[in-house]
């Protein structure tokens, strides 16, 4: 079973820099490389570069919750929320899912409400 996980290309969990604009400001954030193919793809199936959806995300973040403690980290768990249900996931984004079940639950991505 540990081959299918140790035995990926290293490439995979290289770890890759880019540059992106944050209100004005240039930044850099450091992920492995299986991340950046998500989020670029992710970035696409938002008809966006990637560019602009790292730093949508990042206002969006700031907005719900004031601050953003580690930009990477919330990347990589957004690639999760993805793999997990990549068409419900971009379909909610897109706000096409419904945001509330029942008296004012929100919907999680799982379809289950919170």
């Amino acid at each position: 079973m540990c081959q299918i996980f140790a035995g990926q290309p290293r490439s995979s969990y290289r770890q890759v820099t880019r540059s992106c604009r944050l209100h004005g400001h240039s930044t850099s954030v450091r992920l492995e490389a299986k991340f950046w193919e998500i989020i670029d793809e992710i970035a696409t199936a938002q008809d966006m570069t990637t560019s602009r959806f790292l730093a949508l995300v990042h206002d969006e973040v700031e907005e719900i919750h004031g601050s953003v403690d580690n930009f990477a980290s919330l990347l990589r768990c957004a690639c999760l929320l993805y793999l997990r249900k990549p068409r419900h996931t971009i379909a909610a984004a897109h706000g096409e899912l419904p945001r509330q079940s029942g008296a004012g639950a929100a919907v999680s991505l799982d379809g289950v409400a919170d």
